[in-house]
C-alpha cells in the first residue's frame, strides 16, 4: 500500500511503540486526491490505534498573501480550500466505517483552542525571534516553499519570507509534539516528503527539539518496480519496517486494527485549483488532549 521510512534512527526506534499517527494533508496540493486520501486513511487506521489528520487550513492564507493575493481574498480562498480538503478526508473515513470522521480532522480553529498547541506555538515564535540559527532554518523552509510557486528566475523577497514563515511556524507544534496535542503518545507525524528543516529538527541539530515521544514518518507510494515485484512475490507493497507488520488489501466494513490521529504538514506547496464542498462542523480540543470519542480506539 505504502512505503514507510522513519526520518531518523531515533524515529525508527520509536516506531514499534507508537500508538498514534498524525497525517499531514496540505491544502492546494494535488497529491492528496480522494483515492490517495482513502488509502492513507486505510493504512493509518490499520497500523495505529489512534489517528488524526492535520489540515493547516486558514494559515495557508499566509502563503497566498506572500504570493501576491490581497489579505481578504487569501483568507477566503484558504478557508474554502481547507473545507474542501476536510470534506474529502471525512468522506474517506466514512467509507471505512469511522462513525465520527469530523473528530479525526484537526484544522486551525480546533488547534487554537488546545492549550498544548498554544504553548508549543508560543515556544516556536519565541525561538524564531531569539535564536538566529533557528530563524534562518525556518526562513529557509519558507524559501523552499515559495521557490516552487514563484516565476522561474525569481526569488522571494525578505518581506515575502517573513510573511510566509507564519504558516510554517503554525505547523511546527504538530511536528514537535502531535502526540501531546492529541493526548496519545508515542506518536508519529506522517507526510509523503522529506523536508530539509525536519531532517535537522528530528536530528536534534537546531536549538529546539521535538518531544522524546514524537517521531516523523515519510509515507509514500512504492516505486513502480517495487510494487510490481511485490505482486510477483505475493507480498504487500508496504515493507515491514522496524518490527511493524506489513498490511495490504482492503477491508469490507468497520474500523480496521488501527485508530485515529491528527495530520498535516507541511512545507508542501500550493497547486492549482480551488475546489470546495459544503461545510462540516468542527469540534474542539480540551486541556487533556482530545475529548472522549475524538480519538477512537479501533474495533478489532
Amino acid at each position: 500500500m505504502f512505503e514507510i521510512e522513519p526520518l531518523t534512527g531515533r524515529c525508527g526506534a520509536l516506531l514499534p511503540e507508537a500508538v498514534h499517527v498524525c497525517v499531514g494533508v496540505s491544502p492546494f496540493n494535488g497529491y492528496f486526491s480522494a483515492p490517495r486520501l482513502l488509502r492513507l486513511a486505510e493504512w493509518s487506521l490499520r497500523r495505529f490505534p489512534y489517528v488524526h489528520f492535520f489540515v493547516p487550513d486558514t494559515v495557508a492564507a499566509y502563503t497566498l498573501e506572500a504570493l501576491g493575493y490581497p489579505p481578504g481574498r487569501a483568507r477566503h480562498k484558504a478557508r474554502r480550500q481547507g473545507q474542501y480538503v476536510h470534506n474529502k478526508i471525512c468522506s474517506a473515513l466514512r467509507e471505512l466505517g469511522v462513525p465520527d470522521p469530523d473528530g479525526l480532522v484537526l484544522g486551525m480553529d480546533r488547534l487554537e483552542r488546545s492549550p498544548r498547541y498554544t504553548t508549543l506555538l508560543n515556544e516556536a515564535r519565541l525561538r524564531f525571534r531569539r535564536d538566529q540559527g533557528f530563524r534562518s532554518a525556518c526562513l529557509e523552509a519558507s524559501h523552499w516553499v515559495l521557490d516552487q510557486r514563484l516565476p522561474p528566475g525569481t526569488s522571494p523577497t525578505a518581506e515575502q519570507l517573513h510573511g510566509a514563515v507564519r504558516y510554517f511556524l503554525a505547523e511546527l507544534p504538530l511536528f514537535a509534539d502531535a502526540g501531546g496535542i492529541a493526548g496519545r503518545r508515542p506518536s508519529f507525524f506522517a507526510y509523503h516528503q522529506r523536508v530539509p528543516f525536519l531532517e535537522r529538527f528530528f536530528g536534534r541539530e537546531l536549538g529546539w527539539e521535538p518531544a522524546d515521544t514524537q517521531g516523523f514518518l515519510v509515507v509514500r507510494d512504492p516505486a513502480p518496480e517495487d510494487a510490481a515485484a511485490g505482486l510477483r512475490e505475493g507480498r504487500p507493497a508496504d515493507g515491514a519496517l522496524a518490527g511493524e507488520a506489513a498490511t495490504g488489501g482492503a477491508f469490507t466494513g468497520g474500523l480496521p486494527a488501527g485508530g485515529v490521529a491528527t495530520g498535516g504538514l507541511t512545507a508542501g506547496g500550493l497547486a492549482t485549483g480551488d475546489l470546495t464542498a459544503g461545510d462540516l462542523p468542527i469540534g474542539g480540543l480540551t486541556t487533556g488532549g482530545l475529548p472522549a470519542g475524538e480519538a477512537l480506539r479501533a474495533r478489532r
